[in-house]
């Protein structure tokens, strides 16, 4: 299991238990789509992302724990260690959140990753060692990654977000997330069909 590898900045100890850092989640195509930070715990919140358990109703909405193939971890055991309170090891982090964010965003092929809210700007820093790995166990591999199911999936996702920005009064940056889900759907559509030879 990922989460069960060694912390590249605390060899000592299981990425799990890591108590501050940076993680980003990559799709099936190695696209990067959402970057968050937590000096809750690695494990902790990861976790949360993945079983859906965000506790903000619009955040369950941006990002879809099915299409999270990869995560790459970059953790800060010094922060973690830290006798600070939460909100100022959160300002610690966030230099680390956005050069990662700048990072990945420059990377996308579409120039945006999935989070509902921009990353404050920062001056630049250098990471530490990071740690990447597939959370997908092998066994259901090809269910998940075939293109006709994520492209159902996709479409679904778009379409309950889309009702709940009708339901609701909203921040511009979930209607750009909506507008980014929706260009994904179209790539990974056009893609489909170019696979199969069919003229768009």
């Amino acid at each position: 299991m990922f989460l069960n590898k060694p912390d590249p900045n605390k060899p000592d100890s299981p990425l799990r238990r890591a108590g501050a850092g940076i993680y980003a989640f990559y799709d099936y195509d190695r696209e990067p789509i959402y970057v968050g930070q937590t000096c809750e715990g690695i494990g902790t919140r990861i976790g949360r992302h993945l079983t859906g358990q965000r506790s903000d109703a619009v955040a369950k909405f941006v990002l879809d724990p099915f299409e999270v193939a990869d995560v790459e971890v970059w953790t800060l055991p010094d922060i973690a260690s830290a006798e600070e309170t939460t909100s100022v090891k959160r300002r610690l982090l966030n230099p680390y959140e956005y050069t990662v964010y700048e990072k990945l965003r420059n990377e996308s092929i579409f120039k945006a990753v999935l989070n509902e809210k921009a990353t404050d700007a920062t001056d630049a820093v250098e990471l530490p060692k990071s740690i990447r790995g597939r959370i997908i166990p092998a066994e259901i591999w090809e269910d998940r990654v075939h293109a006709d199911v994520r492209i159902a999936r996709r479409a679904n996702h778009v379409a309950r977000l889309a009702q709940l920005i009708s339901e609701r009064q909203v921040e511009y940056g979930i209607r750009n997330t909506l507008h980014l889900q929706a260009q994904r759907l179209e790539w990974l559509s056009k893609k489909r069909l170019s696979d199969l030879n069919i003229p768009v």
